[in-house]
């Protein structure tokens, strides 16, 4: 009940509902700054006229006195906390010598309860940062300036910032690993000198350290590689989950069932991506040019573009039924592709391409992460489905090159360009079995739990006291909508938000409500998300007709030039994710990493006579590694840019660069076919032509939201 509380209303009763009883006076008071937003805006309509420094000044001088509040009271707690922590490891080092039993348990019972109110102070942290963001959001909302990137550079960077406190906690990670290293230490101890009858087993670390570590790593949102990739996956989760929320019920979680919707989502890519090498080939054969490939290896984007509404809306009820659905229409698809040369059939072959597309099941595989893994091991899943993503972005073309041979069987042609649909048929046939017989079909919300006394021991202490602390009681008579009414004013005036509840929580249910729900920022970050996509299936697609054209390349080595282009992804990602996303703003590597594909769109030309190897294979790999960095950092920052509401639901964040990212995959494929009419010789200049003026539009569109991309 109170999970769906808390995931119901919107911030400012999320605000007042979640606050500890006893730190009232601590938090920043988001209903007064609210209220001075509003008094501002109604003197500037009386006035008609106000002096906008006065304003800025006394906004920054109210929510630096919020800030120093919020910050002093955190300071004070950590040191009761050290000064807690401090005493209990004296006594942990009075009983080194002489264990006892009963001094352990008492001792871990302490550790715990000083873990609790850690994750107190931690949930006081998060809650009151997220509310000097929304406030921010809100100022530059209404009055349409750039005041947050002026504040939190002026603040967060000095060196006696108080800001840095709110965002980066310092200390209170000291703190946790005095508390899960001794706690640690004493499990260690109780399972040495303790006998199975007077203590369960225990088998892994204790949950609150798990708890601690969670709301840690929401909060700070660091940018290790691991949480890169998981973010390049866009699988966006809710902004301040309840405690309840992170205690997510192993024996809905089945490993397994993970494995398998990865499996998918690697021999997805596979099949996307075998063809590329031999697409051409296979064009000519059937009595068509070379370049009908666009549309041979871009009708399986067409498909996706339909396939990932019906899919995410399959998914709000089942994942194992999709998943099933999906295996046998690539198996069929990938059959007709196969028997299209016997058959001697270019639409046989563009069916059969329809067919794979129309069962992409990427929306389920990215919905079934979102909802199905525990909160500590979703952000593993998520780099797990893009390393698999990638992984078999470089299998695909690696195996087309490994199938040249040909034979017959049963009258049944068996060569370089039917092997890709024979192998694929007998991958997703074996992999459907796998799915029937493994996987397990998570339990929905209303049937998971159905008796919650039979809960652990630990995990009732853990909840009873987290929701004593966190939450508190509601009535049923409470307003569904962002506003606070002050009941000591003479007219019960209420501050109401522009949103109500309904509007302002719920998901998104059409694709207009969503398209609705996209600011300027998210605006540019999916025209660049729709840039770095068209250019690099630009680049992949007629790769076999370009280097068969200049350079007389065979199709084995196409495949290894894209093997190890797609071999590239991770090894870019771990620099970016562990380094330069350590050293850099996102926004800042957003705007060069669009610069540097921009100069490898310009080197890709062909402006030089004769064109070389070196040339096109360096301006391939500039284009397609910086392309790389930006849509990790263009999907981080999409996520972060965008609605909560559209964090769930069929129609989510997920789905829209989906959608995105196809269509730009469709509409570079159909630039390719429709190149190939003026002639080989000008299609590289043709295609390469709509990626940079795509490219110059979208670094312009950058720039005029720069100061937006927080």
């Amino acid at each position: 009940m109170h999970k769906n509380l808390l995931n119901m209303v919107a911030f400012g009763k999320k605000l007042k509902q979640g606050r500890i009883e006893e730190w009232q006076g601590y938090y920043i008071d988001y209903k007064l700054m609210k209220k001075k937003v509003k008094q501002y805006l109604s003197q500037i309509e009386a006035a008609g006229r106000l002096d906008h420094q006065h304003i800025l000044k006394d906004f920054k001088r109210m929510l630096d006195n919020q800030i120093e509040t919020v910050v002093l009271f955190m300071l004070e707690q950590q040191g009761h906390l050290a000064s807690k922590i401090s005493h209990l490891n004296k006594e942990h080092e009075s009983i080194q010598d002489e264990p006892d039993i009963s001094k352990i348990c008492e001792l871990r019972e302490a550790y715990r309860s000083a873990g609790h109110d850690l994750l107190k102070l931690l949930y006081f942290v998060e809650i009151n940062a997220i509310g000097v963001r929304k406030i921010l959001k809100k100022f530059d909302k209404r009055f349409g300036c750039k005041f947050t990137d002026y504040y939190v550079k002026t603040r967060a960077n000095h060196p006696y910032s108080q800001l840095r406190q709110v965002f980066k906690h310092v200390g209170l990670g000291a703190v946790f690993g005095a508390i899960s290293r001794n706690l640690a230490d004493l499990q260690d101890r109780q399972g040495s000198y303790s006998s199975i009858y007077d203590q369960p087993p225990i088998l892994h670390q204790d949950p609150v350290v798990d708890l601690i570590k969670s709301a840690i790593d929401r909060l700070t949102q660091s940018t290790n590689f691991l949480n890169f990739l998981g973010q390049h996956a866009l699988i966006m989760q809710e902004e301040l989950p309840s405690p309840s929320e992170e205690l997510v019920d192993d024996q809905t979680y089945h490993f397994m069932s993970l494995l398998l919707n990865l499996m998918n989502t690697f021999l997805y890519m596979v099949n996307t991506y075998i063809i590329v090498p031999t697409a051409d080939d296979y064009s000519m054969s059937l009595g068509a040019a070379a370049t009908v490939c666009g549309i041979v290896i871009g009708a399986m984007a067409v498909a996706q573009i339909f396939s990932s509404v019906y899919f995410s809306a399959w998914s709000n009820k089942s994942y194992f039924r999709p998943l099933v659905f999906s295996s046998i229409v690539l198996f069929v698809g990938n059959v007709m592709y196969a028997l299209a040369f016997d058959l001697n059939s270019l639409a046989l072959l563009l069916i059969g391409r329809l067919f794979c597309g129309f069962g992409s099941a990427r929306a389920v595989n990215r919905r079934y992460i979102s909802d199905c893994v525990p909160v500590k091991s979703r952000m593993q899943a998520s780099a797990g489905f893009v390393s698999a993503s990638a992984l078999g972005m470089a299998c695909g073309p690696a195996l087309a090159g490994l199938l040249q041979t040909e034979f017959k069987i049963f009258g049944f042609t068996f060569n370089k360009v039917t092997l890709p649909g024979w192998v694929m048929a007998l991958l997703w046939l074996v992999y459907m079995i796998c799915l029937c017989v493994s996987f397990r079909e998570p339990a929905r919300e209303a049937d998971a739990n159905p008796n919650p006394n039979e809960s652990s021991d630990v995990q009732d202490k853990i909840e009873k006291g987290l929701r004593q602390s966190l939450l508190l009681p509601s009535t049923e008579n409470e307003q569904d909508s962002d506003q606070e009414c002050d009941v000591s004013t003479a007219d019960q005036e209420c501050d109401v938000s522009t949103e109500s509840l309904e509007d302002s929580r719920l998901p998104a249910n059409s694709l207009g409500s969503a398209y609705r729900l996209l600011t300027p920022s998210v605006k540019v970050q999916l025209l660049i998300y729709f840039m770095l996509k068209y250019a690099m299936e630009i680049l992949l697609s007629e790769s076999s007709v370009i280097t068969t054209y200049y350079f007389g390349w065979t199709t084995g080595t196409v495949s290894i030039f894209l093997a190890c282009l797609g071999l590239m992804v991770l090894p870019v990602n771990f620099i970016v994710g562990s380094y330069i996303s350590n050293m850099y703003e996102d926004r800042q590597i957003l705007l060069a990493s669009e610069i540097v594909v921009l100069f490898g769109i310009l080197f890709s030309f062909h402006l030089i006579i004769p064109y070389s190897v070196p040339q096109y294979v360096c301006s391939g790999l500039i284009m397609f590694v910086s392309a790389e960095v930006l849509e990790g950092v263009n999907l981080s920052l999409l996520s972060k840019v965008m609605s909560s509401r559209l964090s769930r639901g069929t129609y989510n964040g997920g789905l829209l660069s989906t959608e995105a990212g196809t269509l730009a995959r469709v509409i570079a494929d159909a630039t390719i076919t429709l190149a190939g009419y003026l002639g080989e010789s000008k299609l590289l200049n043709v295609t390469v032509l709509p990626s940079l003026l795509i490219c110059v539009g979208s670094i312009v569109a950058t720039c005029f939201t720069y100061n937006s991309l927080y």
